[in-house]
């Protein structure tokens, strides 16, 4: 499930969520709501390719991953996790919710 909404500052940002709502992936900010709607679309052919994640750890040693766009550019990152394991499953559940916006309610 993807979430689209206007900040304050009149950017707009997505979130991927899980079916029960929980938030995977934040996105950057954008300045259109168009140039949101045409990154979105752009995701579904990318959920097999193995380059669109940028797995990381902060300095408090917790995990995080980012989301790259075809071009490399960093669009989203995930909420940190405490185990690579953990945000192996994230990583896992982000993809399987990119392939399910083309199904519908996606």
């Amino acid at each position: 499930m993807i979430e689209i909404k206007q900040q304050k500052n009149k950017t707009y940002q997505f979130r991927l969520k899980t079916p029960g709502g929980q938030t995977l992936l934040k996105s950057i900010d954008f300045n259109s709501r168009e140039e949101i709607e045409l990154t979105v679309q752009r995701l579904t052919p990318l959920a097999n390719d193995y380059n669109i994640i940028e797995r990381k750890t902060n300095y408090d040693g917790n995990f995080v991953f980012n989301l790259k766009d075809a071009s490399g550019k960093v669009i989203g990152k995930s909420l940190l996790y405490n185990s690579e394991a953990g945000m192996e499953n994230g990583i896992n559940n982000l993809k399987r919710s990119i392939r399910s916006l083309t199904k519908p309610g996606g």
